[in-house]
């Protein structure tokens, strides 16, 4: 599985992205993603996750409310909608795939994309 992850950019505190993240493998369809986030100076942290089949997702406390994630399985390819943005979302944003249902650990995930830098300027 090969995960490629896009859409971040500089935005301003109260403003929108949509990060992108397209999997390729025929596998990819079985498995769970997730987004994490590193922040400069910080360990790597879990933002969501989408099951295989897109019917079941968990997020983080710190970004409920603000940020949807969704699977297009047609498209292999899973959005994260970040909405109302703080200059604490400031990051570089991964996905990731694992077989583990919904993990929140980046040690159950096998496979990482390159990541994505998400600005929030104030």
């Amino acid at each position: 599985v090969q995960l490629q992850a896009s859409g971040g950019g500089l935005v301003q505190a109260g403003g929108s992205l949509r990060l992108s993240c397209v999997g390729s493998g025929r596998t990819f369809s079985n498995y769970t993603v997730g987004w994490f986030r590193r922040a400069p100076g910080k360990e790597r942290e879990f933002v969501s996750a989408i099951s295989w089949n897109g019917g079941s997702t968990v997020s983080e406390n710190s970004v409920k409310g603000r940020i949807t994630i969704s699977r297009d399985i047609a498209k292999n390819t899973v959005h994260l909608e970040m909405n109302s943005l703080k200059t604490e979302d400031t990051a570089v944003y991964y996905c990731a795939a694992t077989r583990n249902w919904l993990g929140q650990r980046t040690s159950v995930y096998d496979y990482w994309g390159q990541g994505t830098l998400v600005t929030v300027s104030s």
